[in-house]
């Protein structure tokens, strides 16, 4: 009998099988599919086309918003520029005209905020969903020299993390399961874990240009399902590397702190958009550190790259012990 797949990413040994035997590779796909990897990077003559696709599943509400802020953010995280959208909009039945056009709009104000063209795709109602599914496609540019794939970082680079672990995934308990959460939690709380969608933000396109900008700057990787934690074990794995991460040095938010231990999950396995992890020599880390500080951008060294055979570890009160990989994420704990 053939075992069944568990909710959320499929396990990157199956993903990098599949994508191996599956994927073909055109001589000006300079970076194609791969574990890790934020998209995929065309030779376009004198600049690359950067090309990503997401869907967006979990969310009712801002379904629309963060299409685009999730796709965008990949496009960022190889240093290029988001510059147009598609989105395949897939609706439950007894879905009305009102609802799908407050995801259009959404949709198209994030396009407008970031400088993007909303210029394409598809919409239908379908039975194969019960709460609407949006699929975003967004294509940008990269100048040749300044792209920083996940696959980049070298041994004795410095990890660094911009703002906060589970931005994203505060924002979704908060939104999702407001009502529930009025019986345990001051108002105040809630709404400020609400407002995570906007502050901090999920976007990591400032502090992505910000640290694009510094040719030590090696690696970019935008970590999404399955957390900080999963996400800094796909940038090390794209890079054929080992990783140390002290655990007292990633920063979780009162309230993202508060909502997970309610829910019993842990904040470096829940959804973690917001939050972009950077591979920098040691020679520029503090002046990086200091240009996104500037900025405004919350931002802190968290960890070091090293020789694939160390493995990759979480130092917690002195104590190595494996990092946790969630490749289902957290949140499915909650949502099921």
């Amino acid at each position: 009998m053939k075992s069944r797949l568990p909710f959320g990413k499929i396990n990157p040994h199956i993903l990098g099988r599949l994508i191996a035997k599956y994927t073909g590779q055109d001589p000006r796909i300079v970076i194609g599919p791969g574990v890790g990897e934020d998209a995929t990077i065309i030779d376009m003559g004198d600049i690359y086309l950067v090309a990503k696709t997401d869907p967006i599943t979990h969310v009712t509400s801002e379904v629309g918003y963060y299409a685009v802020h999730i796709n965008a953010n990949d496009i960022a995280a190889m240093g290029g520029k988001p510059l147009w959208f598609l989105a395949t909009v897939l609706m439950p039945p007894k879905s009305d005209e009102r609802t799908v056009e407050n995801i259009f709009s959404q949709i198209s104000k994030a396009c407008k905020t970031l400088g993007v063209s909303y210029c394409g795709g598809h919409t239908e109602v379908t039975r194969c969903v019960n709460i609407p599914v949006v699929v975003g496609q967004m294509l940008g540019e990269v100048n040749k020299s300044e792209l920083k794939p996940s696959s980049a970082a070298q041994p004795g680079d410095d990890l660094i993390m911009t703002k906060a672990a589970a931005i994203e995934g505060t924002a979704i308990i908060a939104l999702e399961k407001a009502k529930e959460l009025k019986a345990h939690f001051e108002k105040r709380l809630i709404l400020l874990a609400q407002g995570y969608l906007r502050q901090p933000g999920i976007s990591i396109l400032k502090e992505a240009s910000v640290a694009a900008s510094f040719a030590e700057v090696h690696a970019l990787h935008d970590p999404t399902e399955g957390g900080i934690a999963t996400g800094i074990y796909e940038l090390a794995a794209a890079s054929r590397l080992g990783v140390e991460v002290y655990r007292e040095r990633i920063p979780v938010s009162e309230e993202t702190e508060r909502l997970c231990e309610h829910f019993g999950v842990d904040p470096l396995g829940v959804f973690a958009s917001g939050s972009l992890l950077i591979g920098a020599a040691p020679s520029v880390s503090d002046a990086l550190l200091g240009a996104l500080r500037r900025e405004g951008i919350a931002a802190d060294r968290i960890g070091i790259f090293v020789e694939k055979k160390k493995g990759m570890t979480l130092i917690k009160d002195s104590k190595a012990t494996p990092l946790p990989v969630y490749h289902q994420d957290e949140l499915s704990k909650i949502f099921g």
